[in-house]
């Protein structure tokens, strides 16, 4: 593989890792989906495990945004019922189900779901979300 050594010098870095296989890998390979690839990714950056139960939690629970002092939750926008189409606040733009099994081409590119991530992280909580977090809702979203 010819990006071979540049991974290698990235993967000593904290995120060096997730980098290279957010640039260097497709979205997904063969048998295995973009929420397996960053669950690993997430892994190698030294979260020990994923719980299904916290991220649903997380998901449900109403967080104050640190930036603008608002109490906001996943559902505002995506519902109670993530199988179900969600509406954004601000817009009122419909939202399409979060739920894999409902909408089998949500969730399946690496890079959308980083991109995702962040904007609700941030727009829900005022900041990124941690790896764990991160793990933990994907892993909730997964089983959906």
């Amino acid at each position: 593989m010819r990006h071979q050594p540049f991974i290698k010098k990235l993967s000593y870095s904290g995120y060096g890792i997730l980098f290279a296989m957010l640039v260097y890998m497709p979205s997904s390979s063969a048998g295995e989906n973009a929420i397996s690839t960053l669950l690993k990714a997430y892994l190698a950056e030294g979260i020990s495990s994923f719980n299904a139960r916290k991220g649903q939690a997380l998901w449900q629970q109403v967080h104050l945004n640190m930036k603008t002092g608002q109490k906001r939750s996943c559902t505002d926008c995506h519902g109670k019922d993530i199988k179900q189409a969600g509406k954004y606040q601000r817009s009122g733009i419909k939202i399409e189900p979060m739920a894999p099994s409902v909408n089998p081409k949500r969730l399946q590119d690496v890079k959308k779901i980083e991109k995702w991530l962040k904007h609700n992280c941030e727009w829900t909580f005022g900041r990124d979300c941690t790896l764990q977090e991160k793990a933990n809702l994907l892993t909730f979203l997964q089983g959906q």
